[in-house]
């Protein structure tokens, strides 16, 4: 679902949209909904009365009352780069029935992207560069920039920069906040920062997810 598309530019066009785009999803039961960055379609939210005459804030309320009292075989799965700028009525129970934080990969997760994308660009037999703290992200742009260039998948790495170096602090506050808050990814129970399997995983992205 893409929300930016559902605003329009004639009064009481976007809620329309809305209710229309829920309608149909109920009606294409059983369905996933997949809403990429939520956080960016919902920012205006709180301060829509002041900036678009409360529309944002309708669009949200609609969401909100669809996810309460929907009864059909939907499941809505949201990522989020940052979940704490989320309006905390979003993601409580009932609306959600879970926020998970998924940290950087593992070394074991590392490997199996690593398989996937030399395979990809056709990178079969090369050694694979020091990866510590690399996202799925960074390791298909290694591969990608190895092959365009046609040099070993080390020296395409140099090219490289984490995104754990570059936003270090944002990744931390990132942690520091899910920690206790958010339920862990790979494994049952709650996400605690510095605990055994989380702190030494990864990936960047929160997810929120609903039926």
């Amino acid at each position: 679902m893409d929300v930016g598309a559902l605003m329009g530019s004639l009064v009481g066009s976007t809620e329309a949209n809305v209710r229309q785009a829920l309608k149909i999803a109920d009606a294409m039961a059983p369905c996933v909904i997949f809403i990429d960055e939520v956080e960016k379609a919902l920012a205006g939210s709180a301060s829509s009365g002041q900036t678009d005459s409360g529309v944002s804030a309708r669009l949200f309320g609609s969401l909100l009352t669809w996810l309460s009292d929907h009864e059909s075989d939907v499941f809505v799965v949201c990522t989020a780069n940052d979940v704490s700028r989320l309006p905390l009525e979003f993601v409580r129970a009932e609306h959600f029935d879970g926020v998970f934080f998924l940290d950087l990969p593992s070394v074991g997760e590392r490997q199996k992207i690593w398989d996937i994308y030399k395979s990809m660009f056709a990178l079969a037999g090369q050694t694979v560069p020091r990866d510590e703290d690399w996202t799925g992200a960074e390791i298909r742009s290694c591969c990608r920039l190895a092959r365009l260039l046609d040099i070993p998948l080390a020296e395409a790495a140099k090219n490289v920069v984490p995104v754990a170096v570059t936003a270090a602090e944002s990744m931390d506050r990132l942690r520091t906040w899910a920690s206790g808050r958010c339920l862990c990814s790979f494994q049952p129970g709650v996400y605690h920062r510095g605990g055994q399997g989380p702190a030494v995983r990864g990936r960047k992205v929160t997810r929120a997810s609903s039926n």
